[in-house]
């Protein structure tokens, strides 16, 4: 076959195959008495096949090492196309959620459009200084989901908070931090919660509530700190879990204070207290936080517990009960 009628049925234009033939990727079998290439049957195969390879993604001097190197081994080069190929997905995805994002601020001119994408790059910048900038800079400007991404990801403690603070004028983003929530990560859940516990709104607020039920005991904690501190009831028991485990004890027993407002709350608050600290299973040191954070707690429940645990068997909470019971002017 003459050139012309290989490029027919190849579908490779003339000029390509005179590229091929010049890097030594086809030699044609033969010529014809006028001197024009001949290409074989097995000439058109090889075509194909460089073809082929060349859809795989390899380069032409790949596709020549891989059609001639009697030791080829392709198992190295497809997991460098595997690479390349992730890597290559990686960058255009990106390239779409900007965007989306650039989309999603609705911009009115190109001066717009070079805006939002400047916050963005300043968002991502390796410099903490540049992206705190931009986070202040951006509660109006750059797409809520930009936002969102940004302070799961923000590892600083100072941009981290610019980024909250972005986040809670924003007036949106409260669902799109639920997959922070859920995820693998623990310190990217642990930003998603207290990104919410510092945004207005019923929304927010629900999600809260939600995650007083997290099998993350950090979230569990963040969620009832907020609650309670705005006097939601539903904190309680997570509030008396975390001064049994010591974490952030002081803060819950704090919060505590503040959900006991009336007679009723106090007394069921107490209840608790006691509950855990005449559980056989509490330790010392958690029965010693209990009986302090029912120095918090008004009412005639507590002052009684605290007159019981007088004559405890620790001690340590005896002296703290009968201390608790002076300042309370019941001892």
């Amino acid at each position: 076959m003459l050139i012309g009628e290989v490029a027919r049925r190849s579908g490779v234009s003339a000029r390509m195959l005179r590229h091929y033939e010049s890097l030594g990727l086809v030699r044609p079998s033969g010529r014809t008495g006028s001197g024009y290439r001949e290409y074989s049957g097995e000439d058109v195969r090889r075509i194909f096949h460089i073809e082929s390879l060349r859809a795989m993604g390899l380069s032409l001097r790949e596709i020549g090492r891989a059609l001639d190197d009697p030791g080829f081994a392709p198992a190295d080069l497809v997991d460098d196309l595997i690479r390349r190929t992730r890597e290559r997905i990686a960058a255009e995805t990106e390239l779409l959620i900007r965007l989306d994002r650039v989309h999603a601020a609705d911009p009115a001119g190109w001066e717009d459009v070079l805006q939002v994408l400047a916050l963005l790059r300043a968002l991502g910048s390796t410099s903490a200084g540049t992206r705190q900038r931009a986070a202040l800079a951006s509660a109006d400007e750059v797409p809520v989901e930009a936002l969102v991404q940004a302070a799961l990801d923000e590892r600083d403690p100072y941009v981290a908070g610019a980024l909250r603070w972005a986040l809670s004028r924003s007036g949106g983003g409260a669902a799109l931090l639920t997959e922070g929530l859920g995820s693998p990560v623990a310190a990217v859940r642990e930003r998603a919660v207290r990104a919410l516990a510092e945004m207005p709104g019923r929304e927010a607020a629900t999600l809260l509530r939600e995650a007083l039920v997290s099998p993350d005991a950090v979230v569990r904690g963040r969620a009832a700190l907020t609650l309670g501190a705005r006097g939601e009831a539903a904190a309680i028991p997570v509030l008396v879990d975390m001064i049994v485990a010591g974490s952030n004890d002081t803060d819950a027993a704090d919060a505590l204070s503040v959900l006991a407002g009336d007679d009723a709350a106090a007394d069921r608050i107490a209840a608790l207290l006691v509950g855990r600290i005449g559980d056989g299973t509490t330790g010392q040191p958690a029965r010693g936080r209990l009986t302090q954070a029912l120095a918090g707690i008004p009412g005639a429940t507590a002052s009684r517990a605290l007159a019981d645990l007088v004559g405890d068997a620790d001690r340590a909470v005896a002296l703290t009960a009968a201390y608790l019971l002076r300042l309370r002017g019941d001892g």
